[in-house]
């Protein structure tokens, strides 16, 4: 006799999602140099009807809680597991910007690894095209 296999995390959390009736949720990636961007894929993926993750904010951009150096690399390690930790909890990934750095190009690896669809705002700089 066979018993079923329990559930992984992810498939929990896809059950979990099915029996709430949630939208599917998207995971916004890219450059932090394309927020403006990334506002308007957010606009455009919230009116379609879907849950909307993304970047909470800009590095690049001078402020307070960045400006130490030693603070803003701790901080960038935290808002990259935080980042991936978005990526696990969303059902797909929009890469924004016509751009790929190592950051998202790891980025998208990762979401790849974990078997999420991935679109591209501009597909031609799909690194798997």
């Amino acid at each position: 006799m066979s018993y079923p296999q329990p559930l992984t995390p992810e498939e929990r959390l896809a059950e979990a999602k099915k029996l709430l009736s949630l939208p599917c949720t998207v995971v916004i990636c890219g450059s932090t140099r394309f927020m403006a961007e990334m506002a308007e894929a957010d606009l455009g993926e919230t009116m379609a009807g879907r849950i909307v993750v993304k970047p909470g904010c800009d590095m690049k951009s001078p402020h307070a809680l960045w400006s130490d150096p030693v603070e803003a690399e701790a901080l960038k390690a935290r808002l990259d597991d935080l980042h991936r930790a978005k990526i696990r909890l969303a059902d797909e990934v929009l890469v924004v910007g016509d751009y790929i750095g190592d950051s998202t190009r790891a980025e998208i690896a990762y979401a790849r690894s974990l078997d999420k669809p991935v679109r591209f705002t501009h597909p031609e700089v799909d690194p798997d095209a």
